[in-house]
């Protein structure tokens, strides 16, 4: 009769701790020593701080820029005018076209204005 009168008294403990436990919705079990109610600085639930996320926006992009490309036009310098001759023939003392043929060939002369 008195393991049943200690079995009874330990299932009475058991559902009394387990109430509370669950009145809370925290911990379920037997607690030893004296109660001083819930919440006693040992069984305080675990403090979970929200994590603040902090979206930005990227930067609006850098407007295209587009540059036009210029064909760079290389004037080439002028080329010096072709040296001009004139052709001499000495048999018969005169200078082409006057002179059509020249037995002994022509002379290259360069051009002398006229005096």
């Amino acid at each position: 009769m008195k393991l049943l009168k200690s079995l009874l008294l330990l299932a009475l403990l058991v559902m009394a701790g387990a109430g509370s436990a669950w009145a809370h919705g925290s911990r379920v079990g037997v607690y030893v020593g004296p109660y001083w109610g819930y919440p006693s600085p040992w069984f305080y639930p675990p403090y979970y701080r929200q994590e603040v996320i902090v979206v930005q926006p990227a930067p609006p992009p850098e407007p295209t820029v587009y540059i036009e490309k210029q064909e760079s036009v290389v004037s080439e310098p002028a080329p010096a005018p072709a040296q001009q001759y004139w052709y001499y023939c000495a048999a018969r003392k005169g200078y082409y076209p006057y002179v059509k043929e020249c037995p002994g060939g022509w002379q290259k002369v360069l051009p002398q204005p006229e005096k």
